[in-house]
């Protein structure tokens, strides 16, 4: 179930319906509904603060919940509770800021979402680094794409020691015009070669500033 279908909710539930997920979209715009009702297994003009509305759709009988509200934060927050007093087993918010996320939380969303807060953040760390692509984790964990750097190559990576230097793993590894491949002790770095390493924020960064 996806609530709200704004550009966020909107990709979402064409995203989850492309991978054969049964969608029931809700969103109170009529107009935005109908634009999905071809795309989606059920849609619904709806305010999802009713909670008489909510259980006439069968609401309390779904197991996935998105609340992709965001520019009405009263909206989202009345909604994630109605959700939660459901008892829905995962419901996922959309927040625009941390603090709004805290509420979220509070109220009963098991995952809060910042879109645009983690997109800016992910295209920061690509235009100031060497990264080809960057995601971070909760608890200052993250997992970097970069070119291996020079000390890397030529040895297996068993011996390269570049986690007791770095801190890093290295997850996988792929060679010009081949696909990815899983990391092991005994694979020899080449030059030109992308690899994913993880680790600790800063240690991912200052690894990746290293090619």
């Amino acid at each position: 179930m996806v609530i709200g279908l704004g550009r966020f909710g909107g990709s979402l539930a064409r995203e989850l319906a492309a991978h054969g997920s049964q969608v029931l979209a809700i969103d109170s715009r009529p107009a935005l509904v109908q634009r999905y009702a071809d795309e989606l297994t059920h849609t619904a003009v709806a305010d999802s603060t009713d909670e008489t509305a909510l259980r006439r759709l069968g609401v309390p009988d779904y197991r996935r919940a998105v609340v992709a509200i965001g520019s009405d934060l009263e909206a989202g927050i009345l909604t994630t509770s109605l959700l939660a007093d459901f008892a829905v087993p995962h419901i996922w918010a959309k927040a625009t800021s941390r603090r709004h996320g805290r509420i979220l939380e509070r109220v009963g969303a098991h995952h809060v979402v910042l879109p645009e807060h983690d997109m800016g953040e992910r295209v920061a760390h690509l235009v100031t680094g060497r990264m080809l692509d960057y995601i971070e984790f909760e608890d200052d964990y993250a997992m970097v794409k970069t070119l291996a750097p020079a000390e890397a190559v030529g040895v297996p990576l068993g011996r390269s020691r570049l986690r007791t230097h770095h801190g890093i793993t290295v997850v996988a590894i792929k060679r010009p015009g081949q696909d990815f491949t899983y990391a092991t002790a005994d694979t020899v770095v080449e030059k030109g070669d992308i690899v994913i390493v993880a680790g600790r924020t800063t240690q991912v960064e200052t690894f990746a500033d290293l090619t």
